[in-house]
C-alpha cells in the first residue's frame, strides 16, 4: 500500500482532532453539553460556509434526492442525534470507560465497509487494524481516578455502542456520495443537517430554551479556537480521508487520534501516560506502520 492523500488526511485529522480535544477540555466546566454542541455546530457551519462558496462556487453539487437524503441523514445521524446520545453515556459512565466502548467504532466501519461497499483489508493491514485496536484500548485502561463514577452502566453502555455505531453508519452511508462530489459542499450540508437535527430534538425534547440561555458566559475565544480544530478542520480532514482511501482504512487511522490526545496532554497537560500508555502508544504506532507499509 503507497501512502496517498486519504491516508494523509485520516491521520491529520486524528491530529486536530486531538488538539480540539485539549482545547475543549475546559469549556465543559462552563457550558451544558447541549448548549456547547449546539454553539460548536454553528460556529463550524458559519466557517464553513464562506470557505465552500470560495473554494467551490456558489453553484450547489449535482446531487440526486436519494443523495441529498444520504449527506443530510448522516448529518441528523451522525453529529445531532449521535452526540446526543454519545453525551448520555458520557454521563452516566465517565470518559475512561466511554473511552473504550469508543473502541468499536473501527471494526464497525470495516464490517459495514464489506457489507455495503464491498471494501476490505488485506494482508498487512489486518495485522495492523489489530495493533492500532490494541493499542488504542490498552491506553484506553486509564488510571481508576480518572474513569469517573458509572453511575448507570447498563444504560450508559447501551447509549454509548448506538452513538458509535450510527457514527459508523453515518459516514459510510456517504462514502460514494463522497467520492464524486465537492468535499466542502458535502461537509457543509452534512454539518447543516445537524444543525437542523439537533433544532429538531431540542424541540421534541423541550430543550430549546436551554441551548438559547443565557445562564452562563460564553467563553468565545476558547470556543472558537476549539471548534475550528476540533470539528471545522478535523471533520474536513476526517472526511476526506474516507473521500481518497478506503473506509476501512480511513477509520482506523482515525483511532490513532486516542494515542495523540495521550500524548498531548503528556505534553501539553503534564499527564504522565503510565506504561499502559506508553505501550499503547507503541502498540498503536506499530499498526499505522504496517497500515501504510
Amino acid at each position: 500500500m503507497q501512502i496517498g492523500l486519504g491516508e494523509i488526511l485520516s491521520l491529520s485529522s486524528a491530529v486536530v482532532w486531538a488538539v480540539g480535544v485539549i482545547l475543549y477540555r475546559r469549556l465543559g466546566d462552563t457550558l451544558p453539553p447541549l448548549r456547547l454542541n449546539f454553539l460548536k455546530n454553528m460556529v463550524v457551519l458559519a466557517a464553513l460556509m464562506p470557505i465552500t462558496l470560495w473554494a467551490e462556487g456558489f453553484a450547489l453539487p449535482a446531487l440526486s434526492a436519494v443523495e441529498w437524503a444520504l449527506v443530510l441523514g448522516s448529518g441528523v445521524l451522525g453529529i445531532a442525534v449521535a452526540d446526543t446520545l454519545y453525551f448520555g453515556a458520557l454521563n452516566a459512565l465517565g470518559a475512561g470507560r466511554m473511552g473504550i466502548i469508543g473502541n468499536l467504532y473501527s471494526p464497525l466501519v470495516v464490517v459495514l465497509s464489506f457489507v455495503l461497499l464491498d471494501e476490505q483489508l488485506h494482508g498487512w493491514q489486518w495485522l495492523g487494524f489489530v495493533l492500532v485496536s490494541a493499542g488504542v484500548l490498552l491506553s484506553a485502561w486509564v488510571p481508576t481516578r480518572w474513569r469517573g463514577t458509572a453511575r448507570q452502566p447498563l444504560r450508559g453502555a447501551a447509549l454509548g455502542a448506538a452513538s458509535i455505531a450510527l457514527m459508523a453508519i453515518a459516514i459510510v452511508m456517504i462514502k460514494r456520495v463522497l467520492e464524486t462530489q465537492p468535499l466542502f459542499w458535502i461537509t457543509s450540508l452534512r454539518m447543516l443537517g445537524a444543525v437542523v437535527g439537533m433544532l429538531v430534538l431540542a424541540a421534541l425534547r423541550g430543550e430549546l430554551a436551554t441551548m438559547a440561555a443565557r445562564s452562563s458566559p460564553v467563553p468565545w475565544r476558547r470556543l472558537l479556537l476549539a471548534a475550528g480544530f476540533g470539528q471545522g478542520l478535523a471533520m474536513v480532514f476526517w472526511l476526506g480521508g474516507y473521500k481518497y482511501t478506503s473506509a476501512p482504512v480511513a477509520a482506523i487511522l482515525n483511532e490513532t487520534a486516542s494515542i495523540f490526545i495521550l500524548l498531548l496532554a503528556w505534553l501539553w497537560l503534564g499527564e504522565r501516560p503510565g506504561w499502559r500508555g506508553v505501550a499503547g502508544v507503541a502498540l498503536a504506532l506499530s499498526g499505522v506502520a504496517l497500515m501504510l507499509a
